[in-house]
Parts: C-alpha cells; structure tokens; sequence
C-alpha cells in the first residue's frame, strides 16, 4: 500500500492523479481534515488524517503502508518527523524535496534506517531524478569524472508550495561542492553559457539539490548546478547579497509568504502540457577528457508524479533497497528513461 501524504497540496494532488492513472489506489493522508476528507471522497479513496507533530496519529496513518511519498513541504520543517514514523514503522520512504539540507540529514541517518531495512530515497521528483540520472549516466561515460556541472531550463512556472520554500531561504547563500565538501556561495556566484540542444543560453549558479546527491551518486568531488536566467534576474540576485540580512528578517519571509498564499496554487494542466524540461550535464577528468550528454522531459510538476509513483510502484515490487538512497543509486542511471517523454542525448 502507497500512503500519499500532503495529498492536498498541489504536487500531492497530482501525484494521487498518476497513482490512479497507473492502476495504483493510494491512501490519501495529511493534516487537515477537511480537505483530506474531500480529496478521499473525490477519488473514492481512504483518507487518513494526522499531524506531523503528533507522532501517535502518524503511527496510525502509516498503519498496512509499504511506503509513503511524503509531498508537504517545506521539507526542512517536515521530513525528519515522517522519516522518525516511516523507521518506527518500517515504512519506506520517498519525498520530493530539493533542499540540500534534507539530503544530507537523511543521508546522516544511513546507517540507522539499514537497520530498520528502511529505505529513505528523498527527491523522488523533478528534484532529482532527472539530473541525478543524468549525473550518472556522465560518471559511468567517464569513471575517471572528478568535476560535474549540471544545469536546466523550462518549466510551467512555481506552485505555492515551490515558492514557499524558496521564501523561507530567500537571503542564503548558495551552495557548490569541492573537494567533496559543500561550500557556501554568493547568490548568483557563476555564470556560463549553455547549449541546452536548442539554442545556448545563460545559467547561474544554484544550490540545487544535486549539490548533495549527486555526490552519493556519483563520488565526483567537485559538482556545480546552473538554472537558465536572464541576465536581470542574474543581476537581482547578485543584488540580493547587499539586502540578504533584510530578506532573512522574520518580517520579510512573512511578507513573502503571504503575497505567495494569494497566487494559484500552480501551472494550470495546460500549462504543464504544453511545457518541456531540459537538462544538461557535463563531465570533465584530470586529463582533460570531458563528456556532454542531455535530457528532454515533461514539465516538472508531471515529471514529479510520474517520478514519485514509478519509484513507489517499484518499492512494493520489493525493489527497494534499504538506507539512504538516491535514485540513480537505488534504481539505476536509465531510470528517467522509463518515464515517457523523457529522452536522452550524448555528445
């Protein structure tokens, strides 16, 4: 049994649409009773009502489950309380964060979910298993890698949710890795330009989630993630450095926050089928070789519950494997490629 917790939100309700679209009927949970009490009568389906602070309720709505796809964020304040339930309860766990502190404080507790025989694979949406494939797909291109930059562009826009969590970092700093330790970054640090396959275009920096995985995936020690900008939004961010002790003020995030809670909860379904992701990854060694290669998704909010139910399905086949986890390394660099619409390229 699939628990889809946070099934509410935006991307939750989503990925209880692919569950249904693949055959799959998930237990909806979350907090808030009503509107898990809607969503579970619209789709004919339990629904589970507990809150992540109240451990008792959680054990309850985990309760027969195999795994959990765990869609509220910010994961920051929510992934340690359902990873504590899903190892209670030797429940395997997914979730589709992005944030680098959240892999490595589940990375940080390998050792006690092999215990338990738990899997906890998070990013098991658009962040990161496209470009955590891609990552691994370069390494084993060239086993020799000891620096991998990845970079993407395209979209439908930001849900709520998305937002939420860039709010709440608004003012950090942004984040690379060398010699295989993550270092903090000015905002806007790098920029390059990149030829995503369809013309070339100019990235920035960011601390992308890939910053941690892609490490646990691949070992490279030194890995860099770029985001298609135009140069005002470069510029801004490079500006942002001057106010980030104004954008870090409680004050400010609340204001943030607010002016995101009046905007539609995300991408319209049109909006998504008419959008397409593109990645882009590169390789390079100490002698200089180096390897391109490329991917062509769905928008990401798709991609995220295609991703999400595809690994879940894959868990109750009994393919999942116990402790910390990334995609590639649970799964496999071709992962992506089971998703349809998603191709790849090599240069």
């Amino acid at each position: 049994m699939i628990v889809v917790y946070g099934a509410t939100g935006y991307t939750g309700q989503l990925v209880v649409e692919e569950c249904l679209a693949q055959g799959v009927r998930p237990v909806v949970a979350g907090r808030d009773a009503d509107a898990v009490r809607a969503i579970a009568r619209r789709h004919g389906l339990e629904g589970r009502v507990a809150a992540l602070d109240d451990a008792a309720a959680l054990d309850r709505a985990l309760a027969g489950a195999i795994v959990v796809i765990h869609c509220a964020g910010p994961f920051a304040r929510t992934s340690r309380q359902m990873a504590d339930a899903c190892l209670r309860n030797r429940v395997h766990y997914l979730d589709i964060t992005g944030e680098i502190a959240v892999f490595e404080s589940l990375a940080a507790r390998d050792a006690e979910a092999h215990a338990a025989g738990v899997m906890l694979l998070p990013g098991a949406g658009f962040d990161v298993v496209p470009s955590d494939c891609l990552a691994a797909h370069l390494k084993r291109r060239l086993p020799s890698a000891i620096a991998l930059s990845l970079a993407f562009h395209g979209g439908s826009g930001l849900s709520r949710g998305t937002a939420t969590t860039m709010a709440e970092n608004a003012g950090s700093p942004g984040a690379v890795r060398r010699n295989g330790a993550i270092v903090p970054v000015p905002p806007g640090w790098r920029t390059r330009v990149v030829d995503f396959g369809d013309k070339p275009r100019l990235t920035v920096t960011i601390p992308w989630g890939d910053v941690a995985t892609a490490y646990h995936s691949t070992g490279i020690p030194d890995i860099e993630v770029y985001v298609a900008m135009p140069p005002s939004v470069v510029r801004s961010m490079r500006l942002s450095r001057i106010i980030a002790p104004l954008l870090r003020t409680a004050f400010m995030r609340r204001r943030m926050v607010d002016a995101i809670r009046r905007r539609p909860p995300g991408p319209s379904a049109d909006e998504r089928a008419r959008a397409t992701a593109l990645l882009w990854g590169e390789a390079r060694d100490d002698a200089g070789r180096l390897v391109v290669s490329r991917l062509r998704t769905p928008d990401g909010y798709t991609l995220t519950a295609k991703t999400a139910v595809l690994i879940a399905r894959k868990v109750l086949q009994g393919g999942a494997v116990p402790g910390f986890q990334t995609p590639s390394r649970a799964f496999g660099a071709d992962l992506i490629l089971e998703v349809p619409g998603c191709t790849r390229t090599d240069q």
